[in-house]
């Protein structure tokens, strides 16, 4: 059964994906910082949607969805409208490609990124792995 995107459910089916990945754990077994994935309002889509991933070596040690970004200061925050989210989900939309030409906005160390491009396609991969409903 399809999860709503941007819910709690959405948010640790996510994290589940990338902790049940060999993939991910390969990739990311460098990686250390937590972040931000901000959905901007658009459409049918009304209020802002944010999620929260502490990601270390390989781990999604922790995952949820607040209501605003005030309960923490992660390493990273990504934001974009809700149809660029939309796109790289539905894998019509390469991750790295959208940070590259301005489409997915990145606070945080860019250069830490592109020294692991394979570990960002691998959490998209695992995020695409999600039963996703979109109802806007």
């Amino acid at each position: 059964m399809a999860i709503r995107f941007g819910t709690e459910e959405w948010v640790k089916a996510a994290c589940a994906e990338l902790n049940k990945s060999q993939a991910y754990k390969d990739a990311a077994k460098n990686w250390e910082g937590d972040m931000y994935f901000i959905v901007e309002p658009e459409g049918g889509l009304k209020e802002t949607l944010v999620a929260y991933f502490d990601l270390w070596h390989g781990e999604c040690r922790a995952a949820s969805a607040p209501a605003d970004e005030s309960g923490k200061t992660p390493a990273y925050r990504f934001w974009a409208p809700l149809s660029v989210w939309r796109n790289i989900l539905e894998k019509k939309l390469d991750s790295v490609q959208a940070m590259m030409t301005g489409k997915l906005n990145l606070k945080g160390d860019m250069a830490q990124i592109m020294k692991m491009p394979r570990a960002a396609a691998e959490l998209v991969e695992c995020t695409t792995r999600v039963d996703t409903e979109f109802p806007w």
